[in-house]
């Protein structure tokens, strides 16, 4: 009988190789409420890992991290109609605290506009206080009816940036910073990730938002993803919390304001847009562990050999993990480290210490090849960046070879029904050929310019809509 596979092909079931993938790799369980996911430590560190480049990012604009209460009284949410109506349905209410009831409702902040806000009213004056640029690293809850690890959960992490600033312009230019400089630098530069920035539409627009930029990965399966966006607010959170400043001239002005997140979901998008069937396939710049060293046998002379490789790779920058774990079969470890898509296995034994030599497994283009031991300090630095160039590579060929030009509806409907995307003239598909794709489970991505920027407005000569399925 053929050996059962670790994971279900993706051909056969993609939504349930995912979930293979999720669990064998060890990223996450189910928690114990409907829709919240317990984070296993090899998935934190995924996290931990983006959280870090991020983070370097989001200090380079000069934005300072802080920290807002987890719970916002309900209130709050009444006084910006398009935002309270747009979460509405996704609120977690706390009606009893201490073994009483509350005498006001709290709400688990789904978002924290409104209580940042409160708090930018109070902490801007003049237009010496401006810009105020501030970001939260947190968790939210959005009460989540389909649930799937990382995707969609009812908890989820996060970081939420916002800020006000003195005109339109300044909060317009910063938004837009923030998508490409902060965002898409992450995700193709780190992550590997081609990513298509645009405009979303209207009806795709973050609720109490005048402009949502976003960026749309395509996964595996030929679906979307939404992978980050940022918002410009206008002047709507100001006139609801009356946050004014007074101008050099001596008036008082309302603020313009952003706000800008990106979640937990990257680590589902780097399963479905990196993975294949022997499991994750993990972008060298962003692994936590870039390459381990493995011994074969329990033999002393070998044991010593993977130690002394482990410290010289680790003095040469590299994150490197030593698994001398004998006493666990080694074919067993092997599958292991493939499924949890660590870029280099070194993989070392008795035979390999009498030539001098390690075999390499590269686990995203596949395949092993010896390497001298005097070589692989220099040799596995160029791997690594010819496996995240390669990553990279074979995102965009997929995205392009299953994107397709088309002039009607119903072609966009059957490319994005066969697993595809479709290009359509906003001015042939408009907001009432949007609703009619929305009666097919298919949606506008975003909206691109005809030579693939992000277009300046909704309406914008020569917009094309990219539209697909997506999670």
């Amino acid at each position: 009988m053929a050996k059962a596979p670790v994971l279900t092909p993706q051909a056969d079931d993609f939504p349930r190789w995912y979930q293979d993938l999720i669990t064998k790799a060890e990223l996450a369980d189910n928690g114990p409420v409907r829709g919240t996911m317990v984070i296993r430590p090899y998935g934190y560190g995924l996290w931990e890992r983006m959280q870090a480049e991020m983070d370097a990012r989001i200090k380079e604009t000069g934005t300072q991290n802080a920290y807002f209460p987890l719970l916002i009284p309900q209130s709050y949410l009444t006084r910006e109609a398009d935002h309270v109506e747009g979460f509405a349905p996704e609120l977690a209410v706390v009606t009893h605290g201490g073994g009483k009831e509350l005498e006001e409702p709290a709400v688990v902040r789904p978002t924290s506009e409104m209580i940042i806000n409160d708090y930018f009213s109070k902490w801007v004056q003049s237009y010496r206080d401006l810009p105020l640029l501030i970001n939260q690293w947190a968790n939210v809850v959005r009460w989540e009816l389909r649930p799937r690890l990382f995707l969609r959960t009812t908890e989820f992490l996060w970081q939420e940036g916002h800020t006000a600033h003195a005109t339109y312009e300044e909060a317009r230019d910063f938004a837009a910073h923030i998508h490409r400089r902060v965002y898409e630098d992450f995700m193709v530069n780190v992550l590997a990730m081609d990513v298509v920035p645009g405009r979303k539409t209207v009806k795709e627009r973050f609720a109490g938002a005048i402009n949502t930029l976003t960026l749309e990965g395509m996964m595996g399966d030929g679906k979307a993803l939404q992978m980050a966006t940022s918002h410009e607010l206008g002047q709507n959170f100001a006139k609801a919390f009356n946050t004014q400043y007074l101008s050099k001239d001596g008036r008082q002005e309302l603020v313009w304001q952003t706000s800008w997140g990106s979640t937990t979901r990257m680590i589902g998008a780097l399963v479905m847009m990196h993975g294949d069937d022997n499991g994750l396939r993990v972008p060298p710049r962003l692994a936590q562990i870039q390459a381990v060293v493995l011994a074969i046998k329990g033999d002393e002379a070998v044991l010593a050999k993977v130690r002394e490789i482990g410290d010289r790779l680790k003095e040469a920058g590299i994150r490197v993990h030593v698994d001398d774990r004998t006493d666990t079969p080694f074919g067993r470890r092997a599958v292991d480290w493939e499924l949890k898509g660590v870029p280099a296995r070194i993989e070392i034994g008795p035979r390999d210490l009498e030539n001098g030599t390690a075999m390499l497994a590269r686990r995203i283009p596949g395949g092993k090849e010896p390497v001298s031991l005097d070589t692989l300090v220099s040799l596995l630095p160029k791997v690594l960046e010819e496996d995240q160039t390669l990553l990279l590579k074979q995102s965009r060929e997929r995205r392009e070879s299953r994107t397709t030009e088309v002039a009607t509806i119903d072609e966009a409907v059957e490319v994005a029904g066969a697993g595809g995307w479709a290009r359509i003239p906003w001015a042939v598909l408009g907001e009432e050929g949007e609703a009619k794709l929305a009666d097919h489970a298919v949606t506008v991505r975003c909206l691109v310019a005809e030579d693939g920027s992000v277009p300046d407005a909704d309406d914008a000569p020569g917009n094309v809509a990219v539209v697909a399925r997506a999670y």
